[in-house]
């Protein structure tokens, strides 16, 4: 029988690449990949599916199934390249300066890359306890599908004692993250010529309300002395975004419609929950004073997603592992979020530990150095030889 195909983690991250998972389109040409080619070095695969079936997670196993293991976990999707001036294809690997370019390398499938390179290595070691993988959907739009795939694991495999998030954190051992709330705001007005203004509802002027609400939020947030648990963070307080905004007709009709998105990026020690009550009481308010003009009228906050914070635990076997295979001994936290929170809310010891620098995310020409690729190989060489001790 011919010898099972083995690729090096770069070209693992160039077929990667090629594959356009945005996260509105469908991932699945990238999972069938990543499913043939554990399948080919002998490694059995679960899928998850969408509810639309457009999209699947993926998770496996190689090694002793006992508990104790580690995840590599990472995201299948990306963000759109439409309206950046790219000066390389986006969907093609390419060297230059000492990186790797493409959309990906850096948010995140190098550390996906590095982490199926891993499984690969590790299936062929005598490892005492197991590697896991962990690739996921949608994560780029609020990360609420993982809950799927981490009840599934759950269900399916034995718990690990550490979960690794190979988010772009320069190798840098991060223990927290800000949690994530998204809104879309819906405000609907009543339009009426605009010199008959008192007797319309401006559903744009009235939706500014409440993005000004934001904006006194920010401000209060900012004066106010950070928490213990949010003064590490930049910034150290909870704030408010509004990202896209639509509405109007004419610029002489009142209004009929607006719509924008409403986010939230939430210290730990801080409920999310509140900051949503507190959204919806204000929406309610404006709602009000509008709704005395026409009934009919109104803000209806609707939400998108919910990505829970990570919280630094005390003591927790994920960080401890990662400091000693690391030698990293700071306190990093970051105000991005990611699939963490949803382990970590199903019990599991999680941090973030990924190559690359988040200033690269999303943006055009997005790279990964090739340093950080290599120090990203050999954490994970590090890895397996650590979960080969008895």
């Amino acid at each position: 029988m011919p010898s099972p195909e083995v690729l090096s983690p770069r070209a693992i991250l160039e077929r990667l690449v090629a594959f356009p998972t945005i996260s509105a389109d469908s991932n699945l040409p990238l999972i069938d990949w990543v499913a043939d080619y554990l399948a080919g070095n002998g490694i059995a695969s679960t899928r998850v599916p969408s509810p639309c079936g457009m999209k699947a997670h993926i998770f496996a196993q190689t090694g002793p199934a006992v508990p104790g293991g580690v995840v590599l976990s990472g995201h299948s999707d990306v963000v759109p390249v439409e309206g950046q001036a790219w000066t390389t294809d986006p969907w093609t690997l390419t060297e230059k300066d000492g990186a790797l370019y493409g959309r990906g390398t850096c948010d995140m499938k190098g550390f996906v890359a590095l982490s199926i390179a891993a499984m690969v290595k590790a299936a062929q070691m005598p490892l005492a306890r197991p590697l896991q993988l962990a690739l996921s959907y949608d994560e780029e739009v609020g990360c609420m599908a993982v809950a799927d795939l981490v009840e599934a694991m759950v269900g399916a495999l034995p718990r690990a004692a550490a979960v690794i998030v190979g988010e772009p954190s320069m190798m840098k051992l991060v223990t927290g993250h800000k949690g994530g709330l998204g809104y879309r705001a819906q405000v609907r007005g009543h339009a009426v010529h605009s010199s008959r203004q008192p007797h319309g509802v401006n559903a744009v002027m009235e939706g500014a309300r409440l993005i000004d609400w934001a904006n006194r939020c920010n401000a209060e947030n900012a004066a106010r002395p950070p928490s213990p648990e949010a003064a590490a963070f930049d910034p150290p307080f909870t704030t408010i975004n509004v990202g896209r905004i639509s509405g109007g007709t004419a610029h002489n009709i009142t209004a009929q419609d607006c719509w924008f998105d409403l986010t939230f990026r939430v210290v730990p020690g801080e409920a999310p929950e509140d900051w949503a009550a507190r959204a919806n009481a204000e929406a309610a308010r404006i709602s009000a004073g509008m709704q005395a003009i026409q009934p009919e009228s109104g803000i209806t906050l609707e939400q998108v997603f919910h990505a829970p914070a990570l919280t630094p635990e005390v003591g927790g076997p994920a960080e401890a592992m990662v400091r000693r295979l690391t030698g990293d001994n700071a306190r990093h936290v970051v105000s991005y979020g990611t699939e963490g929170g949803q382990f970590q809310a199903r019990g599991y010891s999680v941090v973030v530990c990924g190559p690359g620098d988040i200033a690269q995310a999303h943006q055009p020409d997005e790279f990964v150095t090739l340093a950080q690729f290599a120090a990203a190989e050999t954490f994970l060489d590090r890895l397996l030889d650590d979960l080969c001790a008895p």
